[in-house]
């Protein structure tokens, strides 16, 4: 079974890299992707510790990028053996652009009255605190009833705490992911605002050669549009469940949701192939 879109608590995931492997096992996962934010410390761990337990890992980070004025995000997969020196060393540009707006957060969510510090937040989160972990304070403090409602009424891109970050642009994104030697997919694009066939020449033009057919979010009609947009455009096709952990406890590994999620046997193969 392949799934090659989790996260671990390095980024917003409530599993540490030992216990998502744990989770891996369990659920019959064999080839595990580990994509979390804007780092690879989650996948740095996790590695050798997936190889000890007969799991392929696939090298991943997810990237939060801006097109068109509104955030996309964008799953970057190392499939050979570079290094990746200039492309850690950009990561780490993007983590010092997190804290900075996570700086500017807590001070807004003080404005709105809510008794939040930075430091409290970043307990959680170490150096990649992000909203989630805002949220999570937010709901232990009653403030909210639960995560959903931390968001929709004060995190998220329309509500009425969200401090918006630098973030770099998806032609960007794309060009260091690929000048690295990875595969740029556009992440669960059932998310992007507006339509997205008509952004596929645009995306495509940036260099983008990879598309998230195969999510927990998307229903059967959205993988085939997105099957057929890959075939329409030559692009490879990724796939995974999302998998956060107690974040989304309706999210399984390999599964999916309800186990809506159906990735075919080859899909890895066929990554490998366009990788060299």
């Amino acid at each position: 079974m392949i799934d090659l879109h989790s996260h671990t608590n390095e980024s917003d995931g409530t599993c540490s890299p030992a216990e998502l492997v744990d989770a891996a096992v369990r659920a019959g996962v064999d080839v595990l992707g580990i994509t979390d934010h804007d780092t690879f410390r989650g996948f740095d761990q996790a590695a050798p510790l997936a190889r000890q337990a007969g799991i392929e890992p696939v090298c991943g980070i997810e990237l939060s990028t801006k097109l068109q004025g509104q955030s996309v995000h964008l799953l970057g997969y190392f499939l050979g053996d570079n290094g990746l020196a200039d492309f850690r060393h950009w990561v780490l540009e993007l983590q010092a652009s997190r804290r900075e707006r996570n700086v500017r957060l807590a001070a807004r969510l003080r404005e709105l009255g809510f008794d939040i510090t930075l430091e409290e937040a970043e307990a959680r989160g170490r150096g990649m605190t992000g909203r989630p972990h805002f949220a999570q304070l937010m709901v232990e403090k009653g403030y909210v009833a639960d995560l959903r409602e931390a968001f929709d009424e004060y995190l998220d891109e329309s509500a009425k705490g969200y401090v918006q970050r630098i973030e770099p642009q998806f032609a960007e994104g794309v060009a260091h992911i690929r000048q690295a030697g990875g595969i740029a997919s556009l992440a669960h694009p059932v998310r992007v605002k507006g339509d997205v066939p008509a952004l596929l020449p645009e995306l495509c033009d940036a260099g983008m050669n990879a598309i998230e057919a195969y999510h927990s979010d998307h229903a059967r009609r959205d993988t085939e549009c997105y099957l057929g947009l890959a075939e329409r455009y030559g692009l490879l096709v990724t796939g995974g469940s999302d998998f956060h952990g107690a974040v989304k406890p309706g999210v399984l590994l390999g599964t999916g949701y309800a186990g809506n999620l159906r990735i075919p046997g080859d899909l890895i193969d066929r990554l490998k192939q366009r990788a060299q």
